[in-house]
């Protein structure tokens, strides 16, 4: 796996696919009901934030652009194994930074698909092709489209802090045009700052009804509040006993129900990783189709415990 930071949390824990530091059975999840199949279309962002996961950057091309013919095969991967997927995400980097998102997304939804397209929903979607395209896929696919735009805080000072000065402005700016297209639209937020979840919750309906977006607040699927990732705070390991002491299931935890393509900067093709967080730990990387995908996944990383099983979030609506 990727080597930790190097801090005083977490020492000796998260080494050994299957045993903990203590000696006990790590817990290990199946692809028990794959709901959702993500695609990364590229690391590369139009802006850097402060506390990226995947250290998107306007100069990143770890994760190269992924084609609509890569889309297309691993949605044929997905008939072809009886998958019940249900739902299609493109994350990023910014998604709209890749020329090829709109046929992407236009591929996923031609086989009836629900598409969720993560964005910042600044300069590369508001680009007149780009309108042009979203305007014909919600056309074309009422319904089935929705795009979760990053909005860190409800106050542009703290989303500024993370994302730039002036960023805040051009998001709001970027879901105004949305909304009166007629877009389905949810928010992607970040659940720290000091603040309760109630206390957070409150603070984007203020912002919303400010502003007079559709979203609701208190609903989980449409304001999404992630835990904050952060590698060097001292967080448990999670051992086959702690489904039982924390009365949760396997089926809970996000890579029970979805795997993430994405490609590797000089690779020859695509490959399969088990998590949307953990794209460049070679542990979680589980091969090129959707066959190798379907194996069993050990919760070997302090995401595993504090974002999914401790923090309860999904990337999934």
């Amino acid at each position: 796996m990727k080597d930790l930071p190097q801090t005083t949390a977490n020492v000796g824990k998260f080494q050994h696919s299957h045993v903990t530091a203590n000696g006990e059975s790590r817990a290990v999840v199946a692809l028990s009901h794959p709901e959702t199949l993500w695609f990364n279309t590229g690391t590369l962002c139009n802006i850097e934030c402060t506390n990226c996961y995947i250290l998107s950057s306007p100069s990143n091309d770890a994760l190269v652009y992924l084609n609509s013919d890569e889309v297309r095969n691993y949605l044929d991967q997905v008939d072809l194994r009886n998958w019940p997927i249900k739902e299609i995400g493109f994350t990023g980097g910014e998604p709209f930074m890749n020329p090829q998102m709109i046929d992407m997304a236009r591929a996923a939804l031609q086989r009836g698909y629900r598409v969720l397209i993560l964005t910042n929903a600044m300069q590369p979607m508001m680009r007149k092709t780009v309108q042009t395209g979203l305007r014909q896929l919600i056309c074309d696919f009422p319904g089935k489209l929705e795009l979760r735009v990053s909005l860190d805080h409800f106050s542009a000072e703290f989303h500024d802090a993370e994302r730039g000065v002036g960023s805040f402005q051009k998001t709001v700016q970027g879901m105004h045009w949305l909304q009166e297209n007629g877009f389905t639209l949810a928010v992607a937020g970040r659940g720290q700052w000091g603040k309760s979840d109630a206390d957070c919750r409150s603070g984007y309906a203020a912002l919303f009804a400010e502003q007079g977006f559709d979203i609701d607040a208190n609903n989980p699927s449409q304001t999404v509040l992630f835990p904050e990732m952060d590698e060097t705070v001292e967080v448990p390991e999670i051992t086959t006993a702690c489904w039982g002491i924390l009365g949760k299931s396997p089926k809970d935890v996000m890579c029970s129900s979805s795997r993430m393509v994405v490609k590797r900067k000089g690779a020859s093709e695509p490959t399969v990783v088990a998590c949307t967080l953990l794209p460049y730990t070679p542990e979680f990387d589980l091969g090129p189709s959707l066959q190798d995908a379907e194996q069993d996944i050990a919760l070997n990383h302090p995401h595993c415990a504090k974002f999914c099983v401790l923090g309860g979030a999904s990337c999934s609506a």
